[in-house]
């Protein structure tokens, strides 16, 4: 639920029709994206074509990487005739030539993942894709690992291949030193390091009696709440790793059901709810072989969150960010890897009555000083730490969104923010000695978003608008677009061209809250005829850190919905990020309440609009959009003509203790807030339809969620619509079943007459 950043996701970047061009022309000049032609014939599209390959918004590349040394360009390409399976490729700047350096069908087994993998998938929101999912470059730059069903492969950059590991059990977290001497995994809940040439890799962590006991993994709430997938830290001369050891035995057991088409499954999932024990987590720094093993001091408290793990540039130091359980503080230790020992180097603390955002936007420099993003003020910003002092770097009613890259050499920080336009994200530079304003580095009127090299001089720029589909480019320090990687012109070619007569353009506005704040929203709507009424498809999702309003490419999917004939509308209410602490903290203690009050806000205000349908205003979330759903239908009966509800929370003592305490604090200390927050004890309110959706094999926000709320509804009368998904998880889509979901809303919208007018 929790990681649903924007960044990078819709990189496209067509590379069987690359067009990489000898220009050079800057990119820091203001230019408006070209509305799409409406002289291409013109077809409306249906749930069918959403999701059918090719994708609507041209090829859709992940993980968008540059050699450490700036001169390879490397991403997943995903294949035109199946969109779910991805490929690595690899753009040489000097010779201007792709190649495919893995092939996944040529290479892939397509035999079953451990479950271990497959929740990891899960965690990272890449369960329903095949072929190559995650890569790593070497720090040398000189070999790429790549994981392939279970099994590990080093790709060179000539296209060659080598298989590393043949094992019927599957290598978890691999990684290859920093000088590329050895290769690293965890397999079978133990760390395993070799070398990479011989090829002998062994466990360097003890056996332990106790089955509970992981190394070299992150627990459950650090992948899924924490974004901390790594559980082992190489030190930048191979000598020493810093491991994590966990142990779940004091977490309670919880048995999930899989439920499945042709059979029921049942895992014992050691799950931490809120207010219930997390594991008992440590960490050791030893050497390659798992000898000179020394204990990290970690304080006296056991009950704290191990947040991030970095090493010095020169390595002498291990620096260690512990969180409290409240979330409240960071303690940024300094460790000596010789023996384990730590001090604090400095605390950040939350502002009162609010809560600290863990962040990866920080970056520790050649002289040991830090560049570290806070809120300190209010708003994120960034701050250089040296030699004990701080020193602010940005600042203003504004958020810094990424660190990107430090140059150091230069003196210059790169990052985006929203400086400019909180809805379109901006690449910015600034001196690192002499900040002064932010020199923009990118084009108003697009969502941008950029990666870099180590050193900050070779960029690759993301970007879309309301009527252009992810485009990318490369890009130098300046900003200035060297090649396309991909321009995914819309031209007669495009998989979305068909549609590009019919296409609309999203409106933007804003309404107040009780508190006055402006709260942003964005319609696109349909075709209208004068005098007509039109229904509104209006989604949420209501919960912290995911804006929905953004001035970006939208996707198929509310275009579909506009064919239908509907209004489609979004509403970013308190609680949602990048307006600054006081805007995101007005949900603490009080989830389903402020949320609900906003999305009444813009729901009233649709009513206002002459050509809107006040009597067919259908709201729908999921996941915590669809806990939204359930208390907004809660608290306005006869507000909203229908509801749908996918995936929901509906009590927050089921969810897991960093996200939920985050927010909601510690059940066992503020009982009223979860009492208030429930979605179950008041469900009898709920007169208008509503139709619930879930997986069946949810690990996420947990089948029992749903369950609860079922037997609550059918012991009280209460009517209602559902359709559950054996088999699926938190995230129920593929080619197939996501039009089936989509029939689903619209065949039970039909039912209840919310319908366009004839």
């Amino acid at each position: 639920m929790s990681r649903t950043s924007m960044l990078l996701a819709g990189l496209c970047a067509a590379v069987s029709a690359i067009s990489i061009s000898a220009e050079a022309a800057p990119v820091t000049q203001t230019a408006q994206p070209a509305a799409p032609s409406p002289a291409v014939p013109s077809d409306l599209l249906d749930f069918q074509r959403v999701f059918a390959s090719p994708a609507l918004d041209g090829p859709q590349p992940r993980d968008v990487k540059i050699s450490p040394d700036g001169r390879y360009l490397t991403l997943l390409r995903n294949r035109t005739e199946d969109r779910q399976r991805y490929d690595l490729w690899g753009y040489d700047r000097e010779s201007g030539a792709w190649r495919m350096l893995v092939d996944s069908l040529k290479l892939g087994s397509n035999r079953e993942l451990s479950e271990a993998e497959k929740m990891q998938r899960e965690r990272k929101r890449v369960g329903d894709l095949k072929g190559i999912v995650a890569y790593d470059w070497s720090d040398d730059g000189r070999s790429i690992i790549v994981p392939l069903d279970g099994d590990l492969y080093l790709a060179a950059l000539d296209g060659s291949v080598r298989r590393l590991t043949d094992s019927p059990e599957d290598e978890l977290n691999a990684a290859l030193s920093p000088g590329g001497k050895y290769l690293s995994f965890v397999r079978e809940q133990r760390l395993w390091v070799g070398s990479l040439d011989q090829g002998a890799q062994k466990p360097i962590t003890p056996q332990e009696k106790s089955p509970t006991v992981h190394w070299g993994e992150a627990e459950f709430v650090a992948q899924e709440e924490m974004d901390r997938m790594a559980g082992y830290w190489w030190s930048p001369d191979e000598s020493r790793i810093a491991v994590e050891r966990y142990d779940e035995a004091p977490v309670k057991v919880v048995t999930r059901a899989a439920i499945g088409a042709e059979g029921t499954r049942t895992y014992e999932q050691r799950y931490p709810a809120a207010g219930t024990p997390n594991v008992l987590v440590s960490l050791h720094v030893m050497k390659p072989d798992g000898s000179g093993k020394v204990q990290v001091d970690l304080g006296q408290d056991p009950d704290i969150y191990l947040a991030r793990v970095n090493w010095a540039r020169d390595g002498r130091t291990l620096y260690v960010q512990r969180q409290d359980r409240a979330q409240t503080r960071i303690d940024m230790l300094a460790v000596d890897p010789a023996t384990g020992s730590s001090r604090v180097l400095f605390t950040e603390t939350a502002v009162p009555e609010t809560w600290v955002n863990l962040s990866s936007n920080y970056r520790f420099l050649k002289d040991g000083s830090l560049i570290w993003w806070s809120e300190r003020d209010g708003f994120g910003h960034l701050y250089h730490f040296a030699g004990g002092q701080w020193r602010q770097l940005t600042s203003g009613d504004w958020a810094v969104t990424k660190l990107v890259a430090v140059d150091e050499a230069r003196g210059r920080v790169l990052f985006t923010g929203t400086r400019d336009d909180v809805l379109s994200p901006q690449l910015y530079a600034i001196d690192l000695a002499h900040p002064g304003a932010p020199q923009r580095l990118t084009e108003t009127g697009w969502f941008n978003a950029a990666v870099a090299n180590k050193d900050g001089r070779t960029l690759v720029v993301t970007r879309s608008s309301p009527t252009q589909p992810s485009q990318s480019y490369v890009a130098d320090a300046e900003g200035k677009r060297l090649a396309w990687v991909e321009e995914n012109r819309l031209d007669a070619a495009h998989p979305y061209a068909p549609y590009l007569a019919s296409h609309r353009t999203p409106t933007y506005g804003t309404v107040k809250a009780k508190d006055g704040s402006d709260l942003h929203w964005l319609m696109i709507t349909p075709k209208m005829e004068p005098g007509k009424r039109y229904p509104v498809f209006f989604e949420h999702y209501g919960g912290p850190h995911s804006q929905q309003v953004a001035r970006q490419w939208l996707g198929a999917l509310p275009q579909a919905i506009v064919d239908k004939g509907y209004i489609y509308f979004r509403l970013d209410n308190r609680g949602s990020p990048n307006r600054g602490v006081k805007f995101e903290s007005k949900i603490r203690h009080a989830m389903g309440t402020v949320e609900v009050a906003d999305q009444r806000a813009g729901a009233e205000y649709l009513k206002t609009l002459d050509f809107v349908d006040p009597k067919k205003i259908a709201t729908y979330g999921w996941s915590y959009g669809g806990y939204m759903t359930l208390k907004m239908l809660q608290a306005d009966q006869g507000l909203y003509a229908a509801g749908i509800s996918g995936a929901p929370v509906t009590k927050w003592e089921l969810y897991d203790t960093h996200y939920t305490e985050r927010y909601m604090g510690d059940p066992r200390q503020v009982p009223d807030a979860y009492k208030a927050s429930d979605a179950i004890a008041e469900a009898t309110k709920i007169t208008d339809p509503l139709l619930l959706i879930h997986g069946m094999s949810d690990d996420n926000v947990v089948f029992e969620n749903s369950t609860a709320l079922i037997s609550k509804l059918q012991a009280e009368a209460v009517p209602f619509e559902m359709m559950l998904y054996p088999g699926h998880t938190h995230a129920v889509k593929g080619p197939k079943i996501s039009k089936h979901v989509w029939d689903t809303i619209f065949a039970f919208l039909g039912r209840h007459g919310v319908t366009p007018p004839k």
